[in-house]
């Protein structure tokens, strides 16, 4: 089965890495991992990736956002059929239509018009610009409104784009967004993230440990907060942080393999097969 690096999906999507790295970090995709531990994107994680999108530019809740992109994700065919694919929205409830077939999505407004189909053999996905008359209305009031009367859900989508060009800038949004609603955990992880990864690691624990405080151990949260651990020479604490994101999400492959090596460097191989064992499990079932 084919499958997409990032740069088909930038592309194809028209989303930037920084927007693309932020969804997989909330957890809304989970692509495979190529030979060299790259990202590859199935067809259906291309849709899940621009779903996630626009259900945030639609202000839908984010408890719903998941039970939707979860639903469609379980509704697509494994690849695009040969008659193409329409994703749209029909007054308040999304319908994906293959041929003749149609099916609902969950309910609620979702700015979202695209036509999947291939040509030539290549996957080509086009947005449309029709919108339903109340979204129209909202969007274009959105356009007019002032950069500081964006609630959190726009302020998170701009903060992704800022990322790649101006990190800054990225960093004052997130920071923003939890003060605007401190139980916004993707905002708290990507915070956390940045911080690290601008060479401030003492900043990006101190998020990490409000983070905590505010939304509880989650399972990417802890991740992060293991990685920056290691980085900072306390493989101890790093470890309990993986097994605190593991026991929330026994799923999370790349916390097994990072459980795996760090074990292996202390002097533990018992416990490190046993993740690596995990780990390359968790990764088969990814696989096309």
């Amino acid at each position: 089965m084919h499958s997409y690096s990032v740069r088909d999906v930038e592309r194809m999507l028209r989303l930037s890495r920084g927007t693309v790295r932020g969804l997989i970090e909330v957890g809304f995709v989970r692509p495979a991992r190529g030979p060299r531990r790259e990202y590859r994107f199935s067809f259906q994680d291309l849709i899940v990736l621009r779903a996630a999108r626009a259900l945030i530019q639609a202000k839908i809740p984010r408890r719903r956002i998941r039970r939707s992109l979860e639903e469609l994700r379980r509704r697509l065919p494994a690849a695009v059929p040969l008659s193409g694919l329409s994703i749209s929205a029909i007054g308040e409830r999304v319908v994906v239509r293959e041929g003749k077939s149609r099916f609902q999505v969950d309910d609620g407004q979702y700015l979202l018009g695209l036509d999947v189909s291939l040509e030539d053999g290549v996957l080509r996905v086009v947005e449309r610009n029709e919108l339903p008359d109340e979204a129209a209305a909202r969007a274009a009031n959105d356009a007019r409104a002032p950069d500081a009367g964006l609630d959190a859900a726009q302020m998170f989508l701009q903060a992704l784009d800022l990322e790649s060009g101006d990190v800054p800038a990225a960093l004052t949004a997130y920071r923003q967004i939890v003060e605007l609603d401190p139980a916004w955990i993707a905002a708290w992880i990507n915070w956390g993230r940045l911080l690290h990864e601008q060479g401030r690691p003492a900043e990006a624990e101190a998020v990490y440990v409000r983070a905590c405080t505010e939304c509880g151990e989650d399972a990417r949260l802890m991740f992060n907060h293991g990685v920056l651990l290691e980085d900072m020479g306390r493989p101890e604490a790093a470890l309990a942080a993986y097994h605190k994101a593991i026991e929330g999400d026994p799923g999370l492959a790349d916390c097994h393999y990072n459980l795996a090596r760090l074990y292996e460097s202390l002097g533990k191989p018992q416990h490190a097969i046993r993740h690596l064992g995990e780990y390359r499990r968790l990764v088969s079932q990814e696989r096309p």
